[in-house]
């Protein structure tokens, strides 16, 4: 058995086909821990919320959780009351199916919006999906909450605190109708839900705090098409099966947890964008020399959603005239005589200056593009990762209903 597709101790999962989709692929998953959890949750800030997240916000608030439950071709929003009595009802059978308090289910939903979710389906299929639960079901659990994704996303990381070895594991979708901006709750602080195990043993008040800090910095700062999806989610459990001692504080132990847990994160959110869809290429953005980090943050996800800009990166068309087009559009002071801008460590505009090759185009043959932009305002910096704009993604999305 691999590693790669191991979960955490005390951990299990399946993916099913239940009959959401009519392609037949697997559309319903579970994740299943024997021991509680401390839990944790960041949410879209999308003010259209799918009632399944509505459901799952109003769940976590409870002290524990052990399962969640998630299926995909059917986001179950803009359905009115109906779908916060169906998440409602799939909880209550499944909380009896698997002789657990309905207290600790989470749910998340993913696909079409404005479709009844298909209770009965899902219903009918809830004791085929617990008896698939296994240890090594990631990949079944991976595969069942894909919508337009082309392949599974998956990512685990091994390490020792208090001499036990601990694993976190994380399970990742979403490559279309992708621009996460997800808050903590209950703090107001094609969707991506993340789903993310481990055996440690840490406080709850901790997890929170170290499940904002990696969201922020992984899909946060990720767009592939920046439309902010209705159901965006990223779920965190854990279960304390590990046995080390239990984090209460911001100790050595607590850092190097937070770093592997922003690691996973960060390998998932990559994986996302380069499955974005349609996507050729994906594209690093770095604004820095900002006035503020909120300017940077706002300077960079300009670029990033600018079609313009995209298209060019699709065509290999180093047409810095569209960064700066953008920038100044979303309100950032901007002046020539002091922009610069590089692509692949390469500059082609220095200060007013064009000094760009076109016998050497830096774009020419890259999968992974490489944007600089020097703002010389300041001192901040923020960077975000988005994909290109191809042919393929409108054809997508065109036929998608």
């Amino acid at each position: 058995m691999s590693n790669k597709h191991m979960l955490p101790k005390g951990f299990k999962a399946a993916g099913i086909y239940c009959g959401i989709k009519a392609s037949k692929k697997k559309d319903l998953g579970l994740i299943y821990s024997k021991l509680p959890c401390s839990s944790a949750g960041m949410f879209t800030t999308n003010k259209a919320q799918a009632e399944s997240l509505k459901v799952c916000k109003a769940q976590i608030k409870n002290k524990v959780s052990r399962v969640v439950i998630a299926n995909s071709g059917n986001a179950n929003c803009f359905v009115g009351k109906r779908g916060i009595t169906d998440a409602k009802s799939l909880i209550k059978d499944l909380s009896s199916e698997l002789g657990i308090s309905s207290k600790e289910i989470l749910i998340a939903s993913t696909g079409i919006i404005g479709k009844p979710l298909p209770v009965n389906t899902i219903r009918n299929s809830i004791s085929v999906l617990c008896e698939n639960l296994s240890e090594d079901g990631a990949s079944d659990f991976a595969t069942a909450i894909m919508t337009t994704d082309t392949r599974e996303k998956i990512a685990t990381a091994d390490f020792k605190i208090d001499n036990k070895l601990v694993r976190i594991t994380g399970m990742a979708k979403g490559v279309g109708m992708v621009y996460p901006k997800m808050k903590s709750y209950p703090n107001n602080h094609a969707t991506v839900l993340v789903f993310i195990m481990t055996d440690i043993s840490i406080k709850r008040n901790l997890l929170k705090m170290a499940l904002e800090a990696a969201t922020n910095a992984s899909f946060n700062s990720i767009s592939v098409d920046g439309c902010m999806s209705t159901n965006d989610t990223v779920l965190a459990l854990a279960n304390g099966a590990a046995g080390n001692k239990i984090i209460s504080k911001k100790d050595k132990d607590f850092e190097l947890f937070s770093k592997k847990l922003l690691g996973i994160c960060k390998t998932l959110s990559t994986m996302l964008v380069d499955d974005g869809e349609g996507a050729t290429k994906r594209i690093e953005i770095m604004v820095k020399g900002s006035k503020s980090e909120k300017e940077a943050v706002v300077a960079t996800d300009a670029v990033a959603n600018s079609s313009l800009f995209k298209t060019a990166m699709f065509g290999n068309n180093p047409n810095w005239g569209r960064i700066a087009a953008a920038i100044g559009a979303s309100g950032i002071d901007i002046l020539p005589e002091k922009l610069q801008i590089w692509f692949n460590e390469v500059k082609i505009f220095d200060k007013g200056r064009i000094c760009l090759d076109k016998s050497k185009n830096p774009l020419k043959g890259k999968r992974i593009i490489k944007v600089v932009i020097n703002l010389n305002n300041g001192k901040a910096s923020w960077s975000v990762m988005t994909c290109d704009l191809s042919y393929k993604y409108v054809k997508i999305n065109a036929e998608y209903n």
